[in-house]
């Protein structure tokens, strides 16, 4: 292969804010993913980004937005969502008591991906979970 070649294939997605774009967010997650062994984790992460989204940013207020990134190569899945923001603060993980009805979301994130990356974007912030394929421990640097 030739150096400056990649084996990452990217998809985007832009959704109009309502809450029931996130199943529409699922359903294309599995549909790229299709037969991939971590589709469902992928799936669940993308619908909680999703939900957070909607639920805690501009991106649920009228004419909101967010937009979701998907890059498979050979040592990791990559899924991203972005917000249109509005909150002042960047989302991050809580440690919740067992009676807490909110503010679980990115700590099961945490918890399924191998890493979690929020990003200040345009006003809004990006959450990329990364998924690293079975191969990839110690795989080849890019």
């Amino acid at each position: 292969m030739h150096e400056y070649t990649s084996s990452a294939r990217v998809w985007g997605l832009s959704c109009p804010g309502f809450p029931e774009e996130v199943s529409r967010a699922r359903r294309w997650t599995r549909d790229i993913l299709r037969g991939s062994p971590l589709a469902e984790d992928a799936e669940l992460i993308v619908s909680e980004l999703s939900a957070n989204a909607i639920l805690h940013t501009a991106s649920g207020q009228t004419s909101g937005s967010f937009h979701l990134a998907l890059a498979v190569s050979p040592q990791v899945i990559a899924l991203s969502v972005t917000d249109e923001g509005g909150t002042g603060t960047a989302p991050k993980v809580e440690h919740q008591d067992q009676e807490a009805e909110h503010g679980r979301g990115l700590g099961m994130i945490s918890a399924i991906a191998h890493r979690v990356v929020v990003h200040d974007s345009h006003g809004g912030y990006t959450v990329t979970a990364e998924l690293f394929t079975a191969g990839s421990a110690g795989g080849q640097p890019c």
